[in-house]
């Protein structure tokens, strides 16, 4: 019954000549404008519609308006049927047959349009209708006309049953800003209860409104509005979710797309959910630090560390990403790159060091997304990247989905990886075992050793989020992906030689003395020192002090910059022999503890260190004898290294010279920032 599309009628308005006009009349072919600049034309239909520019603004009266399948369903039952009724009643005016009429159906002969006018059938209708006990007038019956052309069935709806329906009835609007105020001040505080809500809101109405000027709805009502305001947004259940929920982008969600390999790389860390043991004997959550390729989903680098990741641990995640993943001797030979999906042979003719490689690509970033922590604005994760030539982007504060894709490859590695571990944790206290560290089996090192080979696990496995537009419904993993992007893309290696990884390393300046370098009261020396003892770096700024590079890690050496013939000379600790092993940063302020506790001197180097390789050698022990029980954590209380920029600079006595010793470098973990050493 509605008007058919395409239909020019009078008071349409149109688009003609850059001016718009009003459609006034029409006559045959022949149409009659009246613009908005006041003057009045005629025209032929064809020509107007042909010409340039033309446009159809607005049609006369209300744009008709026609119930689809979800309005209808959106509306009562009842009002539904009802609209039918009419449907069927008006239909029966307008063309003679009923709206539900099977075909071949023919009209009565007193609503047969061939027999009657329409005037004569709406007689008829309204005389029906006051037999069926539905009086209606006849002026009733032509607005229900009038609408069903209009509209369609949605017009001959009771637009009472259309009427959105407020979720707070008839509630006093203060009171509803009121409520909605107060849930908003609850993103940041202590889950609290109803009552206590409804005690904030009765303050604001009086502190806005004056006392008693606002009537507070009765405690059933409050609760129910309550209910209805608070929808989804977690105000009285976990203040995790809450907050998460409020650093919600205003926006659309837009996700982080990428075309080619290292085109943006999310780097973030977090505690996982299990324990390890540590070097010193201790049970603890360790932490991670990985870096994600967006393009393809591979987990670039991984790096465990005891405690708090520093900003050389990121440095050299960095490192470890441009080089390829060895093979270790425990693994199968099936997560071997040359038996992967991976273009080996292309990979090997370019980077040699794909021989003996893992299957796992090496993809050098081009611009990698983290968070404002201070290790990723530390000056050594900085200059790190700007050595490397990568672009820095800092997400927005307090934002996870400025990183989503990593912030997800956490929960898929607590689910895939660390609940199959002995130790697991759960991700809170409500999920978590009874005394999970009497479990803790495996050291940080041994922990390390099974998270690399489960990241080559995977790559090879398919995930959800990539697909390939040839490939339709078919999930593909990150290696799949890499080799087809690396055809298109290319690959060129970034080789890192030994001076890099020095480079890479924090930084700290101190005199070359007649015994050495003292850095955190140890003592480094080596024969090639000998000539620049006492002697100035040339380096005006530092005062003629000489650059030191060390790995927190394993303080068991150092690296010292030849400012005066090129290269570097490596120092080793002058009491070396008489630990067991490297140690950390961590291990070194833990001994000096023991030993102050003793009655002892701190600053005592070789005091220091048997007490050192004590603690090792009781970590060892504890570690491998499977029938003993894991002590009970115990945080170590750190003693500070001098702060002062000369302290250990000065002349002195130095311990005798030992014969240095060749030592492996093992690294564990450091929870100081390097500027302890300055």
């Amino acid at each position: 019954m509605a008007s058919r599309p395409g239909v020019l009628r009078v008071g349409d308005r149109v688009f003609f000549e850059d001016i718009e006009h009003i459609v006034v009349g029409i006559e045959g072919v022949a149409v009659r404008l009246h613009g908005d600049d006041g003057r009045d034309q005629a025209l032929l239909l064809p020509y107007l519609l042909s010409s340039d520019g033309f446009a159809l603004v607005g049609t006369a009266g209300d744009q008709a308006e026609f119930a689809s399948a979800g309005v209808l369903e959106s509306l009562p039952p009842g009002a539904v049927a009802e609209a039918r009724f009419w449907e069927r009643h008006v239909a029966e005016v307008e063309c003679g047959l009923p709206a539900d009429a099977p075909p071949g159906t023919r009209p009565k002969p007193e609503y047969d349009p061939a027999c009657t006018i329409l005037a004569e059938r709406e007689r008829a209708k309204a005389a029906e209708l006051a037999a069926l006990g539905r009086p209606v007038g006849r002026r009733t019956l032509q607005r229900m006309r009038a609408r069903y052309r209009a509209q369609g069935l949605l017009g001959l709806v009771d637009h009472r049953a259309m009427r959105p329906t407020s979720p707070t009835g008839r509630a006093d609007q203060r009171v509803i800003d009121a409520i909605i105020r107060a849930i908003g001040e609850e993103t940041d505080t202590s889950t609290g209860t109803r009552s206590r809500l409804m005690r904030r809101v009765e303050r604001l109405l009086e502190t806005e409104h004056g006392p008693g000027a606002v009537a507070m709805p009765s405690r059933a009502a409050f609760y129910r509005l309550v209910e209805q305001l608070s929808t989804g947004r977690h105000t009285f259940s976990a203040a995790t979710t809450r907050r998460q929920n409020a650093n919600r982008p205003a926006g659309p969600f837009t996700p982080t797309m990428a075309s080619r390999p290292g085109e943006q790389v999310q780097i973030d860390t977090t505690k996982l959910d299990l324990l390890a043991v540590l070097d010193d004997g201790t049970v603890r959550r360790p932490e991670l630090t990985i870096a994600v390729d967006i393009a393809t989903r591979t987990i670039c680098a991984a790096v465990l560390r005891p405690e708090s990741t520093k900003a050389v641990d990121a440095a050299l995640l960095l490192a470890k990403m441009l080089v390829p993943e060895p093979m270790r001797p425990a693994w199968p030979q099936a997560l071997a790159a040359s038996a992967s999906r991976l273009p080996h042979a292309r990979l090997l003719a370019i980077d040699a060091r794909f021989e003996h490689a893992a299957a796992k690509p090496v993809i050098v970033p081009e611009t990698i997304v983290t968070d404002h922590g201070t290790v990723y604005l530390s000056q050594t994760f900085t200059a790190a990247c700007q050595r490397l030539g990568i672009s820095v982007q800092l997400a927005h504060p307090g934002t996870p989905t400025d990183k989503g894709v990593v912030e997800r490859t956490f929960s898929s590695i607590n689910t895939l990886f660390c609940q199959h571990v002995a130790s697991y944790t759960g991700r809170d206290v409500s999920r978590r075992g009874v005394d999970p560290a009497r479990k803790a089996a495996f050291s940080l090192p041994e922990l390390d050793d099974l998270l690399q080979e489960w990241v080559i696990h995977w790559q090879m496995r398919p995930h959800d989020g990539l697909v390939h537009p040839f490939l339709p419904g078919r999930s593909l993993s990150p290696n799949d992906v890499y080799a087809l992007q690396v055809a298109a893309s290319g690959y060129l290696p970034m080789p890192l030689g030994p001076s890099d990884y020095i480079e890479l390393l924090p930084v700290t300046w101190r005199v070359i003395n007649d015994y050495g370098i003292r850095i955190a009261h140890r003592t480094y020396d080596a024969p090639d020192l000998a000539a620049y003892r006492r002697r100035s770096s040339g380096v005006a700024v530092q005062r003629g002090k000489w650059e030191v590079h060390y790995d927190p890690h394993d303080l068991s050496h150092v690296f010292v910059r030849n400012h005066r013939d090129g290269g570097w000379i490596t120092a080793e600790w002058t009491l070396l022999p008489l630990v067991a092993r490297p140690f950390s940063d961590a291990l070194w302020c833990q001994a000096r503890r023991q030993v102050v506790e003793r009655g002892q001197d701190g600053d005592d180097q070789t005091a220091v260190a048997r007490a050192l390789d004590a603690l090792l050698r009781r970590a060892e022990r504890d570690v491998t004898e499977p029938s003993g029980d894991v002590p009970p954590p115990r945080a170590a209380i750190p003693l500070r290294a001098p702060t002062e920029p000369g302290e250990d600079d000065i002349d002195g006595e130095g311990d005798a010279p030992t014969e240095l010793a060749k030592v492996i470098p093992f690294g564990v973990f450091d929870p100081f920032s390097e500027e302890d050493y300055r």
